[in-house]
C-alpha cells in the first residue's frame, strides 16, 4: 500500500484499521458518546468501541437510521451496550435538549467523540441563522462539549480514569483565509465558498481542542482533548460534491482509505493507552502530526472560544 504501509512512532499507519489499533483493549465500564454514528467512520467507530466493551451512546439526527445501526451492531455483538439519542447539531435547541436528556439518565461519560460533519454544497443557514458548516461542524459540538463537561470532569474524578474528547477535523483545515477564521463575515453569502467554509469549521475543531487543553491544564483536570484528520474516505459527507467524488474515484486506489481504516485514528485517540496524558495534539494515521500555523495560534483559539460562547449564550 505504498507509504500507507509505513509505520511510525505508534506502531500504526494509514493502513491500520480501527479494530487493529484497539486490539486487546478492554473498554468495559467506559461510556462514550459518538455523534454522527449512523454511517461512515462514525458508524465504524461506534461498532469498534462497542466491540471493545464500551457503552456507546449514538447521537444521531435520524432515529430510524440509528435504530437500524443499533440492530446491526447487536446482531454482530449480542452483548454490546448501545443506546441511541436524537441530536441535530445544526440546532442549538436540539443540542441543549440532548444535554439535558443525557444528564437525566444519570450516565457517566468518559469519552466524547465529536465526529458528525457536513459539507454544504450551497450557502445555507441553520435554524439559528448560522452558516451551516460552521453551525454543524463546530458550534453544535462546541455547545455539546460544554454541556457535558461537568459530567466528564466528575466521572474523571470519581473513576480515576482520564476523560477524552476527540474532535474529528480534516486536512481541509488548511484551506482557509490567511487569518484563519473571518469572524466578521463567515455568515456572508456573497463571500461563500463551500471549501473555505468547510475548512474554517475544521480549523475550528482543532482550535477548540487546543483551547480545551489550555483550560484543563489551568484547572488541573485529568482530561485530554485532541483533534485528528481521518484520511480521504468516500463517505456521505461528499455525496453532493461531484468534483471530490470523481477525484476519489480516480485516485482512490492510491490515497483513499476504507471506512475501517478511516475510523482507526478516531478509535486510537479515544481508547489506546499510548494517548494517555497527551492533549492538544493533532493526529494523522494514528500518529501526532503538524497542523497548519493557524491551527497552532493560541490567540485565535481564545478568540474562537469567546466568539462561540457568545453565539451559544454561554458564560
Amino acid at each position: 500500500m505504498g507509504i500507507f504501509g509505513k509505520k511510525a512512532a505508534s506502531g500504526f499507519s494509514a493502513s491500520s484499521t480501527a479494530e487493529q489499533v484497539t486490539q486487546g483493549i478492554d473498554g468495559t465500564g467506559l461510556t462514550a458518546i459518538v455523534t454522527g454514528a449512523t454511517n461512515g467512520i462514525g458508524l465504524e467507530t461506534a461498532r469498534v468501541l462497542a466491540l471493545r466493551g464500551v457503552h456507546v451512546v449514538m447521537a444521531v439526527r435520524n432515529m430510524d437510521a440509528g435504530t437500524n445501526v443499533k440492530e446491526a451492531i447487536l446482531k454482530e455483538i449480542p452483548d454490546a451496550k448501545i443506546d441511541i439519542m436524537e441530536l441535530d447539531l445544526s440546532s442549538l435547541a436540539s443540542v441543549r435538549k440532548f444535554g439535558a436528556e443525557f444528564d437525566s439518565r444519570g450516565l457517566p461519560l468518559n469519552i466524547l467523540i465529536n465526529n458528525a460533519g457536513v459539507m454544504a454544497d450551497k450557502f445555507k443557514l441553520s435554524q439559528d441563522n448560522i452558516e451551516l458548516n460552521f453551525a454543524t461542524n463546530h458550534l453544535g459540538h462546541f455547545l455539546l462539549t460544554n454541556l457535558l463537561l461537568e459530567n466528564m470532569k466528575h466521572t474523571s474524578r470519581e473513576s480515576g480514569i482520564e476523560g477524552r474528547i476527540v474532535n474529528v477535523s480534516s486536512l481541509g483545515h488548511t484551506y482557509v483565509y490567511n487569518e484563519g477564521i473571518r469572524f466578521d463575515c463567515f455568515n456572508d453569502e456573497s463571500r461563500y465558498n463551500k471549501y473555505v467554509a468547510y475548512g474554517e469549521s475544521k480549523l475550528a475543531n482543532i482550535l477548540h481542542a487546543n483551547e480545551l487543553t489550555t483550560l484543563f491544564k489551568e484547572e488541573g483536570i485529568e482530561m485530554t482533548a485532541n483533534s485528528l484528520h481521518p484520511g480521504a474516505i468516500h463517505t456521505n459527507i461528499i455525496r453532493n460534491d461531484m468534483f471530490l467524488k470523481c477525484l476519489l474515484s480516480v485516485l482512490g486506489i492510491f490515497v483513499a482509505k476504507t471506512t475501517q481504516q478511516g475510523a482507526a485514528t478516531t478509535c486510537f485517540v479515544a481508547l489506546n493507552p499510548q494517548v494517555k496524558g497527551v492533549s492538544g495534539e493533532y493526529f494523522v494515521d494514528c500518529n501526532i502530526a503538524k497542523p497548519s500555523s493557524q491551527a497552532k495560534d493560541a490567540d485565535l483559539a481564545r478568540r474562537l472560544w469567546i466568539f462561540s460562547s457568545n453565539l451559544t449564550n454561554l458564560k
